[in-house]
């Protein structure tokens, strides 16, 4: 199929050179006739008779003019020689392919896109055809045509085409802009919060538009889908205005043909091929890398209303809010009292986090009464879309609740696809009571329903309200327990993870989701034996759920921090799997147990050595805690570490600013601890010698580390 790059290259006013076309074609005074004719017999062979819904007439007529240029060429090719022929003569040949080039872009644009796309695109394509004869008309008013020596029957049919082109006007079809007003109308309906009547609907798609069972309507909706994901900003309709035909033509879809077996005969094929086109929009695959000013520094989550207090510093509403209602009166990163316990929303951080995740595709969550953004507003779902999706989530649901087995899986699919975006499709899915009917079917004994169950649940509890009915549906959260710990898939374990990680967003989840039977020991085994994204599934939920200081113990007893451990050198988790470690060893049973673990501070130092900035930052915390609270024997075994001086050197001068700080800190736990590890004879020359190569930094951090050293470096190992 034509692509929307190619075609709208079709709006230049100058023709690219030659040289953009990849085809291997001969353009030499010799080949080029014969190029040209193979071009033209192909255009003709592969449209001549088809019979389109739309643009018939310019199509067919486009055809029959190429259909001219075969007899001409045909004609020609058959000449010995063409030193005959001029130079213009030769070029209007070279032009005449870049004609030719663009016919079979608009020409195949016309035939294989939807059939609701070319009548969105009616007028828009009319200019194009029109656009095209009148470069045919240029071309033949500068073509030599006396030298050609043409017969005059061919030189009789070259003249009557140039008459024709002369009173060319641009053509558009009085039927199909009817029923491109018709197909506005029914947006429109659903924009005023009215449904149309179903008796025009299938009159409008079935009699006018043949589109005529459920796999067509599926192929049209794929297609406006795909136009939404590469849409130009000067194309129209606008991406919104396509959000609403999308609803509309799904709605349809389950109202005229309902939910019909045969599109379970597609079978596993057509869910994986849906499954690659989901999971990179799905909150389960935007576990990324989120830079730390996004964070909160409270729960480490992505902020998602940035609010600033007294001090300067900014932290998430929620997070700083329940702060205070715990009756502290201080700044939690910098420690001083809060002159007032106002919060003023950080609208600029809001408006950063806000295009990070749109860049990132991540699904965020702006709180309510929280202002939107322009840009953000103008991406927001049409008010048609959202009418006709609540149309469609209801006759999904009816059928989750009361439907055959199959159409069951078919809904769940659906209800997954509604609520892979837009806060209003989750928020009225959920509030029509999608989740009972969801949380049965997780049970369910067929695999793909099952997947399609756990992962329309994960899209729900994106939106914070959707948490709570979850969590309160009696057995819900079991369910996806269980759905975790014996998936009949792979993406179902896993999606059942990102479920848990979704939740525990909720700092009040974070306990009974650990206390749940089974959970934390099925992360840990994801985690241990996953896929690489089900590592980083398992390793964001245990990590979220460490920063509950009650679920500590739970994790050591169900084994989950040696399974932490071991993935901080996994690639892709470990930055993650630090941070989780940071914050298990501030509780003294949770130093103790990674104290226990051989290869923890190993991993540390090796994360510190090769990780990202954010890994190292991790890292050097984790180590700083573990210094802290797990006393005199756990200390000595990080003081004996032969690499950490470097590494520690290294990071005060290269590290970002919290890896700086905490590295300082780590050192001043060295010198006041430097009579029980004598051997090292402290850490401080090594920072004094690189002083001069540090005279522009922010150095106030390290002014007390500097005590003498009398020990080399041994060299780090591999």
């Amino acid at each position: 199929m034509a692509t929307a790059a190619a075609f709208s290259s079709l709006r230049r006013r100058r023709s690219p050179p030659l040289e953009a076309f990849l085809a291997p074609v001969d353009l030499t005074d010799g080949g080029i006739i014969r190029t040209l004719l193979s071009v033209a017999n192909e255009l003709v062979e592969l449209h001549s008779g088809k019979k389109l819904p739309f643009q018939r007439k310019n199509f067919m007529s486009l055809v029959r003019k190429i259909e001219v240029f075969v007899v001409v060429l045909d004609f020609l090719k058959d000449f010995r020689s063409f030193s005959r022929f001029s130079y213009t003569a030769i070029l209007c040949f070279k032009e005449l392919y870049l004609v030719f080039y663009r016919c079979k872009i608009l020409l195949d644009y016309c035939s294989q896109s939807s059939k609701l796309w070319v009548l969105l695109q009616n007028q828009s394509i009319s200019g194009h055809f029109h656009d095209l004869n009148q470069e045919i008309s240029t071309l033949l008013d500068v073509v030599p045509i006396k030298e050609l020596g043409l017969s005059e029957d061919v030189r009789e049919q070259i003249e009557l085409l140039q008459r024709q082109l002369s009173r060319n006007k641009c053509f558009v079809d009085k039927r199909d802009e009817m029923l491109r007003h018709r197909l506005y109308s029914f947006l429109y309906e659903f924009e005023k919060g009215q449904i149309p009547d179903t008796n025009d609907l299938w009159f409008f798609f079935v009699d006018q538009l043949r589109i005529r069972d459920a796999r067509s309507c599926r192929a049209e909706i794929d297609f406006l889908e795909e136009q939404i994901v590469n849409h130009e900003g000067d194309v129209e309709p606008t991406a919104s205005v396509l959000n609403g035909f999308v609803a509309l033509t799904r709605y349809c879809r389950f109202l005229l043909f309902g939910f019909e077996e045969e599109e379970m005969e597609m079978g596993a094929e057509s869910h994986n091929k849906m499954r690659k086109g989901l999971m990179t929009q799905e909150i389960a695959d935007t576990f990324l890398t989120i830079p730390k000013d996004f964070c909160c520094p409270i729960s480490l989550d992505l902020m998602q209303d940035p609010v600033i207090v007294s001090t300067g510093q900014t932290y998430d509403r929620s997070s700083i809010s329940r702060w205070l209602d715990e009756g502290h009166y201080s700044c939690p990163k910098t420690g001083q009292m809060l002159a007032h316990t106002r919060l003023i929303p950080n609208r600029a951080l809001r408006n950063l986090i806000t295009k990070w995740s749109a860049a990132q595709g991540i699904p965020y969550e702006q709180p309510e009464g929280a202002e939107f953004s322009s840009e953000l507003a103008a991406a927001s779902s049409t008010k048609a879309a959202v009418t006709a999706n609540q149309a469609t989530a209801y006759l999904l649901i009816q059928q989750l609740a009361s439907g055959s087995e199959d159409a069951q899986a078919i809904a769940a699919r659906e209800i997954r696809l509604l609520s892979k975006t837009g806060k209003e499709n989750r928020a009225f899915i959920a509030e029509a009571g999608a989740v009972p009917h969801l949380r049965r079917l997780l049970l369910s004994k067929n695999a793909i329903a099952q997947e399609n169950s756990v992962t329309a649940m994960l899209n729900l509890s994106i939106h914070d309200k959707n948490k709570g009915k979850i969590m309160d549906e009696e057995g819900c959260l079991s369910s996806i327990v269980d759905v975790l710990r014996f998936g009949q898939t792979t993406e179902a374990r896993e999606n059942a993870a990102a479920t848990l990680f979704s939740l525990s967003a909720v700092h009040n989840y974070k306990k009974r989701i650990a206390d749940e039977n089974g959970a934390v020991e099925a992360l840990a085994n994801l985690l241990r034996d996953g896929t690489p994204r089900g590592k980083k599934d398992a390793v964001t939920a245990l990590f979220n759920l460490s920063t509950h200081t009650e679920n500590c113990l739970r994790m050591i007893e169900a084994g989950a921090v040696t399974e932490v451990v071991g993935a901080i050198g996994v690639d892709g988790v470990s930055e993650e799997a630090a941070g989780a470690l940071a914050l298990i060893v501030r509780h003294p049973a949770g130093a103790e147990a990674v104290g226990r673990e051989e290869m923890a501070v190993a991993g540390l130092l090796g994360l510190m050595r090769c990780g990202t900035p954010r890994g190292k930052e991790n890292a050097v915390a984790a180590l700083l805690e573990l210094c802290r609270s797990g006393g005199a024997a756990t200390t000595e075994k990080v003081l004996k570490a032969p690499t950490l001086a470097s590494l520690l050197q290294t990071l005060l001068f290269t590290g970002t600013k919290r890896a700086r700080r905490k590295a300082a800190s780590l050192a001043r736990v060295f010198q006041r601890r430097e009579n029980a590890a004598l051997h090292y004879g402290g850490l401080g020359v090594g920072y004094q010698l690189a002083g001069n190569s540090i005279t522009n930094r922010d150095t106030s951090f390290i002014r007390d580390v500097s005590v003498p050293m009398s020990i080399s470096v041994p060299v780090a190992q591999g």
